[in-house]
């Protein structure tokens, strides 16, 4: 595929390195030549230097025969105005930007169609990243929860503690402690390693534990790996931009919610339009302030400003001073795995929720969902089966059967309403969704290949 990015900062980068050693033909176009031959010294790439947007720009990097174009410069209106003129010189067949502006978002329904902005997939990071916050104040404990199939399965990330009934007992005991629930581990690391989950592994304390169940058994699940913690319920926001005022929004209604935000105006802004959320202007690293509000008392600490010393520093007091959670949001990928695990319990990149938004309009094969997990390093997808018996390499088969790529896991099937756990006798059937965990995104070409159906199928 022939995809031109727009855009070499952390998420453009961070993108080109996904999609390089895939067999894509990818080039980048930024202004500053440096970024550009930086990534150029690290990745098969093409680099064109110049503003994303000019038509001039875009035929030198090929947008005449492009079958992608993903601009996901800092600016919202070079995102779109390069999407138009993609479209309008260039026919370029699929075009996705980044707009951050909730102004924008509000109104995408209206405003990006063909006829108006020809936007085809609006990716809204903070909307994402507001989503992801959301579903860890739903599962207390975990470290990533992601969606599939609509909701209906979820892969879960948590940590296994001494005295979860499981540690210490081999995978096969799960059947025995929930002999009602239906669940399959997808991948365990160890000391930061991948490790294959069988039935006769066993669980240690500090494992990393994926998992996939039903959406309704995943607190029942994680109480089998840790000791299952409480609904929170007193919440303390540090930031109000965005995705602070996102996140006390969605909050606000069944929780107690406090919000810091050092800008006066933005805070006297937000106290009139939050409904249910306790606004404070300050500064959220300060002491003293963090005292007065209770900061002991609280069960999550969350950090998202747009600063990510601020970030940490603040989460690292507030759990020093009596916090049950801390969590932030970090921009910088170097910053995430040194500081998680800590005082901060959970880090989080704006640049990954982006990324696995994005790598789900990339990938072939009618998959319809990815979530790049692990930091980049893993990935789950969902993928729909196609096909017969004689056009498809998976329908009519049994799991047992299928030539999975190394590393590569079915953790579930989606049959219309119904989750159905994979074992090695399930068999897919047609329009299944199929969950899959890859430990090693190389494969990834391999998987798609898997899910596309012979020249035959119509």
């Amino acid at each position: 595929m022939k995809i031109i990015i727009i855009g070499a900062g952390q998420v453009g980068g961070t993108l080109a390195e996904n999609l390089a050693g895939e067999k894509n033909e990818i080039t980048i176009i930024d202004s500053d030549q440096n970024i550009l031959s930086n990534l150029q010294d690290r990745l098969d790439i093409q680099i064109v230097c110049g503003i994303g947007s000019h038509p001039d720009i875009l035929k030198k990097a090929g947008a005449q025969d492009a079958d992608m174009l993903i601009a996901v410069t800092n600016s919202d209106e070079s995102n779109m105005m390069a999407c138009q003129v993609a479209h309008s010189l260039f026919r370029t067949p699929t075009k996705i930007a980044r707009v951050r502006s909730e102004q924008y978002i509000i109104y995408q329904e209206q405003l990006f169609q063909h006829k108006e902005i020809p936007v085809d997939h609006l990716i809204a990071p903070e909307q994402l990243v507001t989503a992801a916050i959301k579903r860890l104040i739903d599962y207390p404990g975990a470290l990533q929860v992601v969606e599939f199939a609509d909701g209906r399965a979820s892969l879960v990330a948590v940590k296994a503690y001494y005295g979860g009934l499981l540690v210490g007992h081999a995978l096969s005991a799960l059947k025995e402690h929930m002999p009602n629930v239906d669940t399959r581990v997808a991948a365990i690391y160890r000391r930061g390693r991948p490790i294959r989950p069988l039935g006769s592994t066993v669980i240690e304390a500090d494992d990393e534990v994926f998992f996939i169940a039903d959406t309704k058994h995943i607190r029942a699940v994680m109480s089998e790996l840790q000791k299952l913690e409480a609904s929170y319920k007193r919440i303390m926001i540090a930031g109000g931009g965005l995705i602070g005022a996102g996140l006390a929004k969605k909050l606000g209604d069944k929780h107690n919610v406090k919000l810091i935000e050092y800008d006066s105006e933005r805070a006297n802004y937000l106290s009139s339009t939050l409904d249910n959320v306790i606004v404070f202007h300050g500064d959220a690293s300060d002491a003293s302030l963090l005292s007065e509000e209770g900061v002991e008392r609280v069960d999550a600490f969350i950090a998202v400003t747009n600063d990510d010393e601020a970030n940490i520093m603040s989460a690292m007091l507030a759990k020093r001073m009596g916090a049950a959670k801390a969590m932030v949001l970090i921009q910088r990928n170097a910053y995430v795995d040194l500081v998680q695990g800590g005082d901060i319990d959970i880090a989080f990149s704006p640049q990954q929720a982006t990324i696995s938004a994005l790598l789900t309009h990339i990938r072939r094969g009618d998959i319809v969902n990815v979530h790049s997990l692990r930091r980049g390093a893993a990935e789950a997808i969902e993928a729909i089966a196609h096909g017969d018996e004689k056009t498809s390499k998976v329908v009519g088969k049994q799991i047992k059967d299928i030539k999975l790529p190394p590393g590569t896991t079915i953790g579930a099937v989606v049959r219309a309403d119904e989750v159905l756990i994979a074992h090695s006798d399930t068999v897919i059937a047609a329009n299944d969704h199929v969950i899959l965990f890859l430990v090693d995104k190389k494969f990834i070409g391999a998987v798609e290949k898997l899910f596309q159906p012979s020249a035959l199928f119509f």
